[in-house]
């Protein structure tokens, strides 16, 4: 029939009142119950006929029940009812936890079992090895130190130290009249090292170089030098040098070989980009002259007028060519 009220609940189960009785002997204290209570609280006690506190007149532990005073001698004369039972268990399902039912911050390391967290898992600002740089680290970029044991994040910018980037290549594999470059010197570096190996085509022909400004030649007559010059066929020391000329010229006649390279050498440049100054360069080089002969050649080279140059050129007094490799650095300060 219909009924007015909250429907009956059909999930859980229902169990009658639970007893025991007992033996009363004088002298013990301590007896068996058939299921373990939470507390003195959840037994109704007697012992003949008389309800026992339980504040104070026995205590449980797991199933047995201990009187502070042994009961007296009697048949049946100790009664237990039991008034909150269990009667099962219910386990959380699968799946039934969402993200918002925990608590922030509630998952402590004890309850992560180890190596159970892989890379995938992370997000990309943290400091792993999850993500390749390929690159120069910026000044901001971190590291990890060990400072003492403890584990510290150090920007680059603190420990980086001085050395070189590189800032422009060039490779010739076949005949050009230039090897040119425009913006490889900039106010990035205030100085700068280049490392080349050049050949020519026509024997006999020099090697010149020009400073380039916005991509033209800076070709006034601003270029001086002084360079000495050794060769293995005699004892005597070469000198040239030159004062305002078109360009900077190494003055020795180089042999045309496939063979070997005809002009090799390095090249250091003192704030060429620095347009309130006169640049100056220190070249140290080897060559195979036209005859043959191989021999060094070093000076000093500088250009006498104020000029932020961004760039340089190469080139032959005559011909082309035929092979160049050059690469050029910026010079780290600290």
């Amino acid at each position: 029939m219909g009924y007015i009220g909250t429907p009956i609940d059909t999930r859980n189960q229902f169990q009658s009142l639970q007893g025991k009785r007992f033996n009363g002997d004088g002298s013990t204290t301590d007896f068996t119950l058939d299921v373990a209570p939470s507390s003195t609280l959840d037994l109704e006690v007697f012992v003949g006929n008389v309800r026992q506190d339980p504040n104070s007149a026995y205590t449980v532990s797991g199933t047995t029940l201990s009187f502070t005073g042994a009961p007296p001698s009697g048949t049946n004369n100790i009664y237990v009812v039991h008034q909150a039972k269990s009667v099962g268990t219910i386990d959380v399902p699968a799946l039934g936890v969402s993200t918002a039912s925990i608590q922030a911050d509630a998952i402590t390391e004890a309850k992560i079992a180890d190596d159970a967290v892989e890379s995938e898992h992370l997000n990309n600002n943290i400091i792993s090895g999850q993500t390749e740089l390929a690159a120069t680290p910026a000044d901001t970029d971190e590291f990890l130190i060990s400072d003492a044991g403890t584990l510290k994040r150090v920007d680059y910018s603190y420990i980086k130290g001085g050395g070189m980037n590189l800032v422009a290549t060039a490779n010739v594999t076949s005949a050009a009249a230039n090897v040119s470059f425009d913006n490889c010197f900039s106010s990035t570096y205030r100085n700068y090292l280049m490392v080349a190996d050049m050949v020519v085509a026509t024997n006999a022909a020099t090697i010149e170089w020009r400073y380039r400004n916005g991509g033209s030649d800076e070709s006034g007559n601003y270029y001086n030098q002084y360079f000495t010059r050794y060769k293995t066929d005699t004892d005597d020391r070469y000198k040239h040098r030159t004062s305002s000329v078109n360009s900077f010229r190494t003055g020795v006649t180089l042999k045309n070989a496939t063979d070997e390279v005809s002009f090799a050498f390095s090249m250091y440049f003192h704030n060429p980009n620095n347009g309130s100054t006169h640049s100056k360069l220190y070249m140290n080089a080897i060559f195979k002259d036209n005859d043959g002969y191989s021999g060094n050649l070093n000076g000093i080279g500088a250009f006498h007028a104020q000029s932020a140059h961004d760039g340089i050129k190469f080139f032959p007094s005559s011909g082309n060519f035929t092979n160049a490799t050059v690469r050029i650095y910026g010079l780290i300060d600290s």
